[in-house]
């Protein structure tokens, strides 16, 4: 099953990946980074490292479903969900509430560490994307003052 599962997100990446590369362009007109540069890190990367973890699991047999399935299932839905709140909430709180559900699901032993990785990392993100890159994130429906 897990390899079946990284042959489809390897192939789903190399699709990401090839559009990043023919739609998206590396510099802008103005000599800065274009749309295309995270895009193509990003699929690159994924490529490298579904090829990595077939590599490395090719001798390991293994049940159909894994012992952490349901842990799978919780994140994917709750990726599902910030998807569907990014434009109701915005990107930095949506980052926040995603955060914080993944965090207290995976990482239950400790509040206080889960709070402030929910909390800097969306920041850090969020300033990252709108002061350095001056790119658009979602603003939601109630948009942050800032």
């Amino acid at each position: 099953m897990r390899a079946g599962f990284l042959l489809v997100v390897l192939a789903l990446a190399g699709g990401y990946t090839a559009l990043a590369f023919t739609e998206l362009t590396w510099l802008s007109s103005a000599g800065r980074l274009g749309p295309g540069f995270f895009p193509r890190i990003i699929g690159v990367s994924l490529m490298v490292l579904c090829l990595y973890s077939l590599y490395a699991d090719r001798r390991h047999a293994e049940s159909f479903f894994s012992a952490n399935w349901r842990s799978a299932a919780a994140v994917a839905l709750l990726s599902a969900g910030f998807v569907a709140l990014l434009d109701i909430l915005g990107g930095l709180v949506s980052m926040v509430v995603f955060m914080a559900a993944a965090l207290y699901l995976l990482n239950r032993g400790r509040p206080l560490q889960n709070a402030l990785i929910a909390i800097v990392l969306p920041v850090c993100v969020y300033l990252l994307f709108r002061v350095w890159l001056n790119a658009a994130m979602p603003r939601g429906v109630l948009p942050l003052p800032f």
